[in-house]
């Protein structure tokens, strides 16, 4: 199987869309370990980033974008053009993170 294209425009550049395949998406809800959070929690008040929150945070995205274009592949498409990526903190004390990520499947020739 190839890779599938993914973009945030409407169209790749160079190729056409000959069928739509449908809305495809992919989520994906991580839980933040408490000592990962305690630890993230003073570097950001010491003003440092947080590398525990950005490697879950890409690794969250990653997730959702997987499963996103699996199920593009599963609908016989070779892009997934127009993706949405959005953030949002669930759970008290934004204790879990949720990637939501969607686009249209399509073929390109």
């Amino acid at each position: 199987m190839s890779a599938i294209i993914v973009t945030t425009t409407p169209t790749v550049e160079g190729r056409k869309i000959t069928s739509y395949q449908g809305i495809v998406t992919g989520e994906a809800i991580m839980g933040a370990n408490i000592f990962k959070d305690l630890f993230a929690g003073i570097r950001d008040i010491v003003g440092g980033r947080s590398a525990t929150y950005e490697r879950e945070l890409r690794r969250a995205r990653e997730m959702a974008i997987d499963e996103m274009t699996t199920a593009a592949a599963e609908r016989g498409a070779n892009a997934v053009v127009g993706i949405d990526l959005d953030y949002e903190t669930v759970g008290g004390n934004a204790s879990m993170l949720m990637v939501t990520v969607s686009g249209t499947a399509v073929v390109l020739s």
